[in-house]
């Protein structure tokens, strides 16, 4: 039987579309949940997503399911064990920023309670509805992602640029980008509605 219903395009192969369908464009606010997905979102710079997707579970076991106290406090000995693990992208750079990254979270948690609490006050608290007919429409960054990027870097994050930061906001749901006719439309009205 052929799947008719209507998804955003980019969501062709099985574990695309299992991700576009339970995940991508869901508010987050769980913070272990946040900092996975900005560790993936980190390291699939200049690679596809599907290919981050298909290392995710490697993913979870070298990062310890990403408890964020556990991954601040890897040494240099096991950065390198990681590095050669097949089940991630061997990038010792955006495994070692991981590891920076975790320690920013620990900071940004004591300052602000939680990495939700920080993440969603870009975004006023809401998830901001976008509205497009057309892949073609989608920015790569906005101004909010641009203001979230200078935030992270200026507290020590790596690989938070601000196109890999909208890519982010729309993974953990503080953006909503799905195509008008993409069956995930979000019903609801923010009011952020572009």
């Amino acid at each position: 039987m052929t799947d008719l219903v209507t998804r955003c395009s980019w969501a062709q192969s099985p574990e695309m579309i299992e991700y576009h369908d339970t995940e991508w464009g869901v508010p987050v606010h769980d913070d272990i949940r946040l900092f996975e997905m900005l560790t993936l979102e980190g390291a699939q710079a200049g690679l596809s997503w599907a290919t981050i997707l298909r290392r995710r579970a490697g993913y979870q076991k070298a990062f310890n399911g990403f408890d964020i106290a556990k991954v601040a406090a890897f040494d240099d000995a096991r950065i390198e064990e990681i590095v050669l693990d097949p089940g991630v992208i061997r990038h010792r750079g955006k495994i070692a920023a991981t590891v920076g990254n975790a320690k920013a979270t620990l900071a940004v948690q004591q300052e602000f309670g939680s990495f939700d609490a920080y993440l969603w006050r870009f975004v006023d608290g809401a998830p901001i509805v976008n509205h497009y007919a057309s892949p073609s429409e989608l920015p790569t960054k906005t101004p909010t992602s641009d203001a979230l990027s200078k935030d992270l870097m200026k507290r020590g994050f790596k690989f938070v640029g601000s196109t890999i930061c909208y890519a982010y906001m729309e993974a953990v749901g503080m953006v909503d980008d799905h195509m008008d006719d993409c069956v995930r439309r979000t019903a609801k009205k923010s009011p952020h509605t572009a």
